[in-house]
């Protein structure tokens, strides 16, 4: 069990990237809070981790809200005595289109769930992180942060946002035991967004269009993420810090 134990919060966790995160890690043995503001989503990943023998309860909270994101680093130090890791995995995206299309309400929610949540994370898991002697933060970003294209630009920015972010608190939080890292995954056609990131139906033209682009010839699945999550989550990377995983079949090349 790579992860025994460890008191982790997964955001985002009612479906997509973020299930699986939460699915893989609590049977890798940790005590995974499933975070979502979709309670009844968020209590169904509960009971599929329940069934399969793991450790896992709901909190519903807005990561976009401050109050909210005390109340969930809270609810983990109450629960487990402690808090190790925290995923950040909620994000939102406007729909592809030209960048003078996006409206201002959904550049603002755009900057609200991917960037915001990564400030008030930091300042309420910081202070629990310090009271463990150390803590990980798994930030997800994406490779639109890495290499940006036309028609999601105000997305593209948000997760570059995060990935500088996640490096410049590494280098700040190191003293402290605390690690930042980024997990960058590429077009996943199975999450809530795809649509949006693909900017209509998804048509089997769109997609082999965009696999396209993919060396390795496939789109990142749910799983491809988690594995990625866990080695970061775990003693493993211990001494890893400041990275960003692309998990992207190299696309980013």
């Amino acid at each position: 069990m790579r992860v025994k134990d460890k008191s982790i919060i997964v955001t985002g966790a009612g479906g997509g990237i973020g299930e699986g995160i939460a699915k893989r890690l609590a049977a890798e043995g940790a005590r995974v809070i499933v975070n979502d503001i979709n309670a009844a989503l968020g209590e169904q990943v509960v009971e599929a981790i329940l069934r399969a023998g793991g450790q896992a309860s709901f909190f519903a909270a807005d990561v976009t809200k401050s109050a909210d994101m005390k109340a969930l680093v809270d609810a983990a130090v109450q629960r487990h005595g402690k808090l190790d890791v925290m995923v950040n995995n909620a994000g939102w995206t406007h729909r592809n289109r030209p960048a003078l299309e996006v409206s201002e309400d959904e550049f603002d929610r755009c900057y609200a769930v991917n960037v915001k949540s990564i400030y008030l994370s930091t300042v309420h898991a910081v202070p629990a992180f310090r009271a463990n002697k150390g803590g990980s933060f798994i930030n997800i970003a994406s490779t639109a942060g890495v290499r940006p294209r036309p028609g999601l630009t105000w997305y593209n920015g948000s997760k570059g946002a995060v990935i500088t972010t996640s490096k410049s608190l590494a280098a700040e939080f190191g003293p402290d035991n605390i690690r930042v890292n980024c997990i960058n995954p590429v077009f996943n056609p199975d999450t809530g967004l795809a649509a949006e990131f693909a900017g209509g139906p998804l048509t089997e033209e769109r997609k082999a269009r965009f696999r396209a682009t993919i060396p390795l010839g496939r789109f990142s699945t749910a799983l491809d993420v988690a594995n990625a999550a866990l080695y970061l989550a775990s003693d493993e990377a211990a001494f890893i810090s400041g990275v960003c995983i692309e998990v992207d079949g190299a696309r980013c090349v």
